[in-house]
């Protein structure tokens, strides 16, 4: 995601130190990064509607038909709720270290509350604190820095067409050589 202040004032807080509520920090004076109120808004986002979707597969499972673009105009077929949920559970995965996991399973996952993740941590309270806002902040930064499709916005993971690369000129011309001569086509 290519952060502006447009997209990162709407999700900053008033009155948060570091950004001030602008939402974006100046790193060396040079280039601006979003502000740590940011990503925890951007994770709390993706989470609540991890949540949602949890709550959904219990009572129904939809296949949705997705169009593609390009001049193909295929279609694929997805269950978009449970590939959110299993999307989340492996960029978490896949990003956090193995505290920060424990943390992310107990506390989000499994509802542990802040005694409970100090315990089977071995943390004191400030630190799981502290733990769990390191979580938040690095599963914000990779659910908006995702590629090629980001998990946030959670509107474009949901309702987003599927890209496709392009052609190239070379692959077009071959194509519809192919046609002309009455070859099968591959594409």
């Amino acid at each position: 995601m290519q952060w502006n202040r447009s997209n990162a004032i709407g999700l900053s807080r008033v009155a948060c130190l570091q950004c001030g509520g602008a939402g974006l920090r100046t790193i060396w004076k040079v280039k601006e990064a979003p502000c740590s109120c940011v990503l925890r808004a951007v994770f709390r986002a993706c989470f609540n509607r991890y949540r949602e979707c949890v709550a959904l597969t219990r009572y129904s499972s939809s296949v949705s038909l997705e169009f593609t673009q390009g001049k193909d105009g295929g279609r694929t077929y997805g269950r978009k709720i449970e590939e959110y949920i299993a999307d989340v559970c492996l960029v978490a995965k896949r990003t956090l270290s193995e505290e920060e996991y424990q943390m992310f399973r107990f506390h989000y996952l499994l509802g542990a509350d802040w005694k409970m993740c100090g315990r089977r941590l071995n943390l004191d309270r400030g630190n799981v604190f502290h733990l769990a806002y390191r979580v938040e902040e690095k599963l914000g930064r990779a659910f908006s820095d995702l590629e090629p499709y980001a998990l946030f916005p959670v509107a474009d993971y949901f309702k987003g067409t599927i890209k496709r690369a392009p052609r190239t000129a070379i692959t077009s011309i071959a194509l519809e050589q192919g046609w002309k001569e009455g070859l099968p086509l591959s594409a």
